[in-house]
């Protein structure tokens, strides 16, 4: 896979992740279609959409977000790689973390964290308060 608009470090990067998980280019069914939307004559005349198909596992990727071939064939690899990553490790995958993650920082806090969090922010609120003392005239006829 030599993509010339994509760096050697990502390359590289992806193709060890590719090996750890047991991706072979053998097995992905590659095919270029032609994107759809803006574009006009340039979308009509080339192929830079990038369809993968990964035959073992069955699952399909396309990939239409650049304008260049060679950085969707990128992205698609990637994609498909993530997706395969989130069906063998399953709870492990970063995408899984990354999405409990987030859902642990919407969940709605607990009355006592609710308290503290309030506590706290008077507690600054009084320590800007203290700081913005401006002294008046009549500070100083004493």
């Amino acid at each position: 896979m030599s993509l010339a608009r994509v760096s050697k470090e990502k390359q590289n990067a992806l193709q060890e992740k590719m090996v750890s998980l047991g991706i072979h280019e053998k097995d992905i069914m590659e095919k270029f279609i032609r994107s759809s939307g803006k574009g006009g004559q340039k979308v009509n005349k080339t192929s830079t959409c990038v369809y993968l198909k990964h035959l073992p596992t069955g699952i399909e990727v396309k990939c239409q977000r650049e304008r260049y071939q060679a950085i969707n064939r990128y992205l698609a690899r990637k994609i498909l790689v993530d997706k395969v990553e989130a069906m063998i490790r399953g709870k492990e995958s970063e995408e899984q973390q990354k999405i409990a993650k987030i859902r642990r920082q919407k969940r709605k806090r607990s009355q006592k964290a609710k308290m503290k969090m309030l506590e706290d922010k008077k507690k600054q609120a009084q320590k800007k308060k203290d700081r913005s003392f401006r002294p008046t005239p009549e500070d100083f006829d004493s």
